[in-house]
């Protein structure tokens, strides 16, 4: 009978489910940086109340809070194809539909996942910010825009960096879920790599380490950003 928890087996894997970081890494960050653009588009339409926009805003922030991330995965997975086939025969385009690495359609899908959720958050910053503030950027006339850039702004994001912390740190998590279209990331090279000795509780021990020490190191980072995002804060004597 061989052992029941094999540490060395532990160890010794960590470098070959380390080769897939990179991958993870990439899909994650592109993911936060394109869900960011989707955020801050949709948390100041709905910010403004724009007409028409709004409301299809909402549909866009309902839709992705009550369906399951790997749901979205597989709709864009499956979903991007088809439009780029239709595209093709309503205009006689030749996308290469099989040319898509499903890299892209990971990234797509955590974008539009995390932007939905950054956006609720960044537009309560925005509504945070004490709305005198505001009326005081328009009586030394400024326009709308102007104290949006020069005051509101600025505030909301010292306010906002703390929740945007925890959905970025989600978005890491979430990254796991891309193995289930092919992607190799450190969850499929986990798969690869257990599957040879059927080890898969120590390989997914190693797995768990990886995401707290990237979460760890996320989340100390980001404590800094809002460290220095709020540095102009008045400070309250105790």
């Amino acid at each position: 009978m061989g052992k029941i928890f094999d540490p060395v087996f532990m160890i010794h894997s960590f470098p070959e489910v380390l080769q897939a970081l990179p991958t993870t890494l990439f899909i994650a960050f592109m993911s936060a940086v394109i869900g960011l653009v989707i955020a801050f588009i949709v948390s100041f339409i709905r910010y403004a109340n724009i007409r028409i926009l709004s409301p299809l805003a909402k549909v866009y922030i309902s839709f992705i809070r009550g369906t399951p991330d790997l749901v979205q995965i597989m709709l864009v997975y499956y979903g991007i194809p088809l439009f780029l086939k239709a595209i093709n025969a309503k205009f006689g385009t030749a996308f290469d539909v099989n040319g898509v690495p499903s890299i892209a359609f990971a990234i797509v899908a955590l974008a539009i996942n995390a932007g939905a959720y950054m956006s609720e958050t960044m537009r309560s910053s925005l509504l945070a910010v004490d709305a005198g503030q505001l009326e005081a950027c328009y009586s030394v006339n400024m326009t709308r825009l102007q104290a949006l850039r020069r005051v509101i702004v600025p505030q909301a994001i010292g306010i906002a960096i703390p929740p945007l912390s925890n959905s970025l740190i989600s978005l890491i998590k979430e990254t796991s879920l891309v193995f289930t279209i092919s992607i190799i990331d450190i969850m499929a090279q986990a798969k690869i790599v257990g599957s040879r000795s059927f080890r898969f509780f120590e390989i997914y021990v190693v797995v768990s380490i990886i995401y707290w020490v990237i979460c760890a190191i996320v989340a100390f980072a980001l404590s800094k950003v809002e460290v220095y995002a709020r540095r102009y804060e008045r400070k309250v004597d105790k």
